[in-house]
Parts: C-alpha cells; structure tokens; sequence
C-alpha cells in the first residue's frame, strides 16, 4: 500500500517575514511547503513561525514590524496573542517630495448618472430628510415612511427613494467646540450631497444645532429647512412636508441619468481590517480598483485613523507635500491623547472577531488596511466630513467604527462605498450604494446574499490580484450607473447615518 503525505501550504508574504499565514487548519506534525514541521496546530488564517525567534525579537509580515515576541518562538509555532504583543516603535520613512502626477487621464470611460444644476454628480436620486437634533428624529422618519408608501403605489423609475436620516445628538453640545464644528460640517455635506435631488433640513426649534447654521444658500431651490415648533407640531409638519414631497414627485422623477465622465465618482474605502486575508486578497484588490479610478481621473477617501496607526509612514512615502504628513501626525497624536483620557490607546484594536480571524495586533491589521489606498500619491489630509479639494487619493480623519467613519466620507463627498470584509456585513448606507468585497471563499458563500465580489477567488489562485481589481472597478461603473448592489436589494441603509459624537454630552 502507498501512503501519500499530504503537504501543507503555507504563504509568506514578504522575504524579509519571519512568519506565514495559514490558508487551512494546519495539525500538529505535519509538513509544510518551506521545509519544515509544524510544531503546533495553526487555526485557519492565522499566523505560524517560519524560523526561531527569539524572546524580545520583532516579528514581520509583510516585510514590516507587526509586533514583539512575549517567549521564544519555535520554528512551526502558532504565532498569536499569546505570544505577540503590540511594540512602540520608530518609524522611518523616505520622500523627497518630488511626487509627479500623471497627467496621462483616461477620459473615455463613463457612468450613467445625475447632472446636479450645481455641476456636481449623483450616482443615486434620493429625497433626503435631515434632522438636526435627535428631537426631529421621530419626524423625518414619519415623513420618508409616508412618502415611500406613496412611491411604491406610483412606481416611479428615476426616484430612488426617500431617505430620513435622524441620529442621536444635535442638542446638549458646547457651540463652540471642535466637536460642533465637525458635527456642522457633516450636516453640511449631506444637505448638498448629489446623490439627493431635493433634501428638508429639520430641527425642533430650540436645540443647539439650529437650523439657521444651516440655511446659508437661500438659492439653493433644493433645500427646505423647518423647525417643527414653528409649524405647529408633529402631525403638522409630517403632513405638510409628505404633501409637498409627493406634490414634486413628478418632477423629480423626470431627472434622467445621463453620461457623466468616471472622473466625477468618488469612491470611498471602507473597513480595516477584518481577518488575516483582508490585507492579502480583498484590500489590495481594492487598491488597484482605486488606482484605475484616480487614471480617470476620479478621487478615493481612506479614513479610519486608529487602523491606519503603525502603517501612516506608508502613506507619508506617497505624500505630495510635507503639510499633510504633519496633518496626520497632529490627528494621531491627538487620537492618542483623546483615548488616554477615557484610559485606552490606539492599540486597544483589533477587535476580538479580528482575533479569530488572525490578526493580532493593530501594527499587523493597519498594515493590511493601508493597502486599501493602491499606489497613487496622497494628493490631501482631510478633517473628519471635510469637502474634498483635489482629485486623487484622499485620507480623511474618523474612528475606526464603519458607520461613522463612511459617515463622514460622504459627507465629503463619496457617492459610491466598497466596503472590505473578511467576517461577514450586512452593511449599506444610503444615499451612496454600498459594494461589499468578502477576503475568503468560505465567508462569501455562507453569506453570498450579503456580498457582491468574492476577493477570495486570489487566495485561491482562481484570480490574480490585478483582475479582482478591475472586477471591483467595473462592479464600481455598474452600480454608480444604476445597478442595485446587495445591501440595495435587501434594502439595508436606513440606519447607518452615524454623525461622529466626539465633545462631552452637556
């Protein structure tokens, strides 16, 4: 009888990597494809030593510091929590500065949008409903509930629907304060959002967020702003807004999609990252798609500052100029101080689903979130809801957590979102459609309902990384022109709108 012995694959990453990432359960003694035995069993997606590594050693993936070494490690260990830990560091970077950007757009690419009388560009014809202070809530939700009633009755083709977004602050908030001035800001960049063809900004009366902060372009036909103390109540600003919503919806629905050069998308990139394979197979596949975007000549925004924390001196490499390093430095340094009044610290991520899923510490999950931003230079630093000035690619200020976070990439400017994952999401956002890239096969048909791309496909040498890009790009052109991404036909995206709460509740 022949016994054959199965050999285990494993993957390094980088040459400089004393470590390699599981692509299966590997057992205990059993052989692997660099020369060694396993000493250990290694979960799936996780982590395993490739040499000895000694107590106190940094250990690498993708030939850059994730952590330090807690005992020695024997070649063939599993390599995680319990013998990682997260390590302050140095970290060196090279520009000169002496960036050049391309001038070689590629202009005969097109999306089949909505040409906004301000020239801006919708991928999506909303009605938005916008509460300046949780104390209209209730309200805004009233009136997008009546009015979608009535838009299913009259089964109008160009109107996309109405969307309330209500959140919990607005009131109880220093007026004065950075917090204030981000909250604005937010507002703001809905209210003149061109995913939205006709927007009502509405408040109570008496909150801190008055509506007179907001009603600064008088005109501006598309925007209505009410105080439901002024308009005698509940019931009767529910009523006399549904009316005279429905009374425009003719109108609306004959703003018609028309050509619109890719140039005027802008694609925000979404969620750190979620298990071991994300910075592997979906983020830099994302990447790519984010680097044919800005050869249109297009924008994309990463965010998420706590999970780009051990990874930022990446982005200083591609920085066109010195002002936005020194911009992010100042947004970490004050993350920093921000999470060591409540007695945290940046290091505090990955989250435990990301530990199930490999990743360890936030050096090796920010690692695999830069790569979500391709190659391209950093054109801008951007403050949290902040308009975008330059096409490129843009890094915007927020929290790790994605709803506030994509909250505050379309309120600068976002009108499509690709959301990496590796765990599974049921996430949407309205009024910008949502793509969600699953890292691994095995997520992508337990949840396919939930998922519109499978990344996995490159982990298991079906797809090269370049060609999941360029299916991510085009899945991008498809939905920006009107195709319903999942989280659209399952109808998620009401509840997302998550306005970032930074100041004391007063």
């Amino acid at each position: 009888m022949i016994i054959i012995k199965r050999m285990f694959n494993i993957i390094k990453l980088n040459e400089k990597d004393n470590i390699g990432i599981a692509p299966m359960d590997i057992p205990e003694n059993v052989d692997l494809n660099i020369g060694i035995k396993s000493k250990t069993k290694v979960p799936y997606g996780h982590k395993i030593s490739t040499k000895n590594i000694k107590k106190g050693e940094f250990i690498f993936r993708y030939g850059q510091i994730i952590g330090i070494s807690l005992t020695n490690i024997m070649q063939g260990e599993h390599v995680h929590s319990h013998n990682l830990s997260f390590s302050e560091f140095e970290r060196n970077y090279k520009n000169d500065f002496d960036h050049q950007i391309s001038n070689n757009i590629n202009n005969e690419l097109f999306f089949n949008g909505y040409k906004r009388e301000n020239g801006a560009s919708g991928t999506r014809n909303y009605i938005g409903l916008i509460s300046t202070v949780n104390c209209s809530a209730t309200v805004v939700k009233k009136i997008a509930n009546k009015v979608n009633l009535k838009l299913k009755e009259l089964n109008f083709k160009n109107i996309d629907g109405a969307v309330c977004l209500k959140h919990s602050s607005g009131c109880g908030m220093n007026t004065t304060s950075y917090g204030m001035n981000v909250f604005n800001r937010t507002i703001e960049g809905f209210k003149i959002h061109p995913n939205f063809a006709k927007v009502y900004v509405i408040g109570l009366g008496c909150e801190c967020a008055q509506i007179s902060l907001y009603n600064n372009d008088q005109i501006n036909r598309n925007v209505e702003y009410l105080n439901i103390q002024d308009e005698g109540g509940t019931k009767e600003i529910v009523n006399k807004v549904s009316i005279n919503i429905i009374d425009q919806l003719e109108k609306i629905n004959k703003i018609k999609r028309t050509n619109i050069p890719v140039s005027e998308l802008t694609l925000a990139l979404q969620c750190g990252g979620s298990d071991s394979y994300s910075g592997i197979t979906a983020n830099p596949a994302l990447g790519f798609a984010s680097d044919l975007l800005i050869d249109c000549g297009g924008s994309s925004i990463l965010s998420e500052t706590p999970e780009i924390y051990g990874a930022e001196h990446l982005l200083y490499e591609r920085s066109t100029n010195k002002l936005n390093i020194e911009k992010i430095e100042k947004q970490i340094d004050w993350w920093k101080d921000h999470l060591r009044k409540s007695n945290s610290a940046l290091d505090n991520n990955p989250s435990p689903g990301n530990k199930k899923g490999g990743l360890t510490t936030i050096l090796e999950k920010s690692l695999g979130a830069v790569s979500k931003s391709g190659t391209k230079n950093m054109v801008d630093v951007l403050d949290y809801a902040e308009r975008i000035k330059y096409k490129g690619f843009n890094f915007m200020n927020s929290p790790g957590y994605d709803p506030v976070s994509v909250t505050g990439q379309v309120a600068s400017g976002a009108n499509v979102i690709c959301f990496t994952t590796g765990r599974g999401s049921c996430f949407g956002f309205k009024p910008a459609p949502s793509i969600k890239i699953a890292t691994n096969t095995n997520m992508f048909n337990k949840l396919e309902e939930d998922m519109d791309i499978n990344a996995g496909a490159i982990m298991d040498s079906e797809k090269s990384i370049e060609e999941v890009g360029k299916e991510i790009f085009n899945k991008v052109i498809s939905v920006a022109s009107g195709e319903k991404s999942k989280s659209e036909i399952n109808e998620y995206g009401d509840d997302e709108f998550n306005p970032w709460i930074i100041d004391p509740t007063l």
